[in-house]
């Protein structure tokens, strides 16, 4: 199956972070194939520049100036980004710095260029870059990253993924302390997949401190293995929920670690993972159309809630993963259009084979018409 992925790197120095095994290596080589490379996963060159950073300066003198250089894996290496800086500043190089977790660079202080690098993030295949060759119940078992996606049989990747991200990005990096307590840690947050998070239960459950479970979030979204979505509270006129919602990035990583079975239409972890899926579609055109609109969701302390809103209430969405969708589906988007009559679009995804309107303005769509018209502009743009 051929795929064409939609985010476009310009050639200027450039961060491109995402998750371990969504393609970012491949896109490199395709959109600078005459780059000069680095890569910090060959143990080698690892050793070479971890003992000796200014190597790269003394290297790169023989390389001439106007040719790109691409460091893979830098987060292994952040003291090399001062000899980046430096060469930036000095000679006018330009990089293409790509890794999988900002985590240590952060937490190491290390050099993030002040502003002369742009930031990009690739995230799993979207149904817009797999085409015509999409498969929702594919999507949803096995999940958007490529070498998952594309396996007859994904289970056995999924499970080398995991263990690979505990061994290589959490245990070799010392993201963590305590690597069984974060592997049941993992489970759990599995579990609480698209929900808000109780950092006590979570707590309570692993018998570990609720300081720690919140460093474990943390280390899932620095390793881009998830995101919180926070609460939408802008001009609220009824008391709302502050708390955010967690989304882990990949819906088959969910799969493994919440030991589920195959998804089949009906069931409650099949809508969960339809959500989960809308998430990433959106995370995905939110970066690649460069909008990076707000993604949010909102609810009252009385229980309705609206799944998503995006940008500043331009959209409000809710995921519905039904072939019909009745007048009792409708009542959470009719309760934020009253407290923000100025929404544009009121949107229920779902599984219905035609689009529709009802008589309160609320577009019902077929998954595949809300993803034709999302990239095509009509919702925001």
């Amino acid at each position: 199956m051929n795929y064409k992925r939609r985010l476009s790197l310009p050639s200027t120095t450039l961060f491109l972070w995402g998750p371990r095994q969504t393609g970012k290596t491949t896109l490199l080589k395709a959109t600078f194939p005459d780059a000069y490379r680095i890569d910090l996963l060959k143990t080698d060159e690892l050793i070479r520049l971890k003992q000796a950073p200014s190597l790269l300066r003394e290297e790169l003198a023989l390389i001439d100036a106007g040719r790109i250089i691409v460091i893979d894996e830098i987060q292994k290496v952040p003291q090399l980004l001062d000899e980046v800086h430096y060469l930036i500043q000095e000679e006018s190089r330009s990089f293409v710095l790509c890794g999988s977790s900002a985590r240590k660079v952060r937490q190491g202080h290390a050099n993030l260029l002040g502003g002369r690098a742009l930031r990009f993030e690739l995230l799993g295949l979207s149904s817009v870059e797999i085409g015509a060759d999409f498969s929702l119940e594919k999507a949803l078992n096995a999940g958007a990253l490529p070498n998952h996606y594309l396996q007859s049989d994904h289970k056995p990747f999924i499970r080398s993924y995991v263990t690979t991200y505990l061994k290589e990005e959490i245990l070799a990096e010392s993201l963590v302390r305590n690597l069984p307590a974060f592997s049941d840690f993992l489970r759990l947050a599995a579990l609480s997949d698209s929900e808000i998070i109780s950092y006590s239960n979570i707590a309570r459950e692993l018998g570990v401190a609720t300081s720690t479970v919140r460093d474990y979030f943390s280390v899932l979204e620095d390793t881009l293995l998830g995101a919180f979505v926070p609460a939408y509270t802008s001009r609220p006129k009824r008391r709302v929920i502050h708390a955010p919602k967690f989304y882990f990035r990949d819906i088959g990583v969910v799969n493994h670690l919440a030991r589920r079975g195959d998804l089949l239409p009906g069931s409650s972890d099949y809508g969960k993972a339809f959500e989960n899926w809308i998430f990433h579609e959106l995370s995905v055109h939110s970066r690649y159309s460069d909008l990076w609109y707000d993604i949010s969701y909102w609810r009252l302390s009385s229980g309705s809630e609206v799944d998503f809103i995006l940008g500043d209430a331009e959209v409000a969405l809710e995921v519905k993963a039904k072939k019909q969708i009745r007048s009792n589906d409708i009542k959470n988007l009719l309760e934020f259009k009253k407290d923000y009559p100025a929404v544009k679009h009121l949107i229920i995804v779902s599984l219905e084979d035609k689009p529709r309107k009802t008589d309160h303005g609320i577009l019902i769509l077929p998954f595949t018409e809300f993803i034709k018209m999302l990239w095509s502009g009509e919702f925001i743009s």
